[in-house]
C-alpha cells in the first residue's frame, strides 16, 4: 500500500478508536523521521551556539568597550525577542535582500543564534566562577593572558558549566518544534501532517508530546549521571 493509501486506511482506523500506542506504531515511520530532523537541528544548533556563545562571552568580558557593547546588545536582543520572530526574519525577511536559506538551514541558524545568547551568559558565569588567583598565578609564571585562559581558566569553566550546556540542549530540543512553521519535517511537522490526513484530533499531538518527553527525560538522566561523575572527580 502506498503512502496515500496508508493514510486513507488510517482515517478508517481512527473511527475505530485507535489507542495512542497503536496510533504511534502504525505511523512510526513518520515520527521516526521527525525525531531524526529534531535531533539533527537541535544538536547542530547547540554545537554552533557553543562556538558563537564562547566568542560572545569573551567579547563581553573584553576590556574593549566596543566589543563589550556589541556582545551585550546581541545577548539582550536575542533573549528579549521571541524565537519564532527570529525564525521568520531569517527565513522570510532576509529573502527580500536576496539572502535565502533552506528551511533546515534557517532552523539551524535560528537555534544557533538564539542558543549562543544563553550559552554566552553560561560561559561568562563559568569563567567568572574560576578563582581569579589562578589567572594571576599563571601570569606570574610567565604565561600570557591568552595562554592562561586557554590552558587554565577555560578548561575549569567548561567543566563547571557542562551540566548547564546539557540543560540548554534539552531546552533547544523542545523549542525546535517551531521549525515546523517553515516546513522542516520535525516531530511537530509530522504530527500536523497526520492530524490533517487521519482527522485525529488528539493522538498525533499526544504521541508527539510523549516523544518529546522521553527524549528530554532520557537526556536529563544522562546529564545527572555526568554531574555525579564530575562531582566525584572533584572530590578525588
Amino acid at each position: 500500500m502506498d503512502e496515500a493509501g496508508d493514510l486513507a486506511a488510517g482515517r478508517m482506523k481512527e473511527k475505530q478508536n485507535l489507542n495512542t500506542f497503536e496510533y504511534f506504531w502504525k505511523y512510526r515511520d513518520y515520527y521516526l523521521k521527525g525525531i531524526q530532523f529534531t535531533l539533527l537541528i537541535s544538536a547542530l544548533g547547540v554545537f554552533f551556539g557553543f562556538i558563537l556563545g564562547l566568542i560572545i562571552a569573551l567579547m563581553r568580558m573584553s576590556r574593549m568597550s566596543v566589543l563589550k557593547f556589541i556582545a551585550t546588545s546581541y545577548i539582550e536582543i536575542m533573549r528579549g525577542t521571541p524565537m519564532l520572530v527570529q525564525l521568520f526574519i531569517i527565513h522570510y525577511s532576509l529573502a527580500a535582500f536576496d539572502i535565502k536559506f533552506t528551511p533546515i538551514q534557517s532552523g539551524i541558524l535560528t537555534l544557533s543564534l538564539n542558543s549562543a545568547a544563553y550559552l554566552a551568559e553560561i560561559f561568562r558565569a563559568g569563567i567568572q566562577g574560576v578563582d581569579r588567583g589562578q589567572l594571576e598565578a599563571a601570569r606570574s609564571l610567565g604565561m600570557t593572558h591568552k595562554k592562561a585562559m586557554r590552558h587554565i581558566i577555560l578548561p575549569q569553566a567548561f567543566k563547571g558549566v557542562l551540566p548547564a550546556i546539557g540543560n540548554e540542549f534539552i531546552v533547544i530540543i523542545k523549542e525546535s518544534s517551531i521549525v515546523s512553521f517553515i516546513g522542516v519535517m520535525d516531530i511537530m511537522y509530522q504530527a500536523q501532517i497526520l492530524r490533517g490526513s487521519t482527522y485525529a484530533a488528539l493522538n498525533p499531538l499526544l504521541v508527539a508530546a510523549v516523544i518529546y518527553f522521553i527524549m528530554t527525560f532520557v537526556l536529563s538522566k544522562l546529564l545527572g549521571v555526568l554531574e555525579r561523575k564530575l562531582s566525584a572527580s572533584d572530590h578525588r
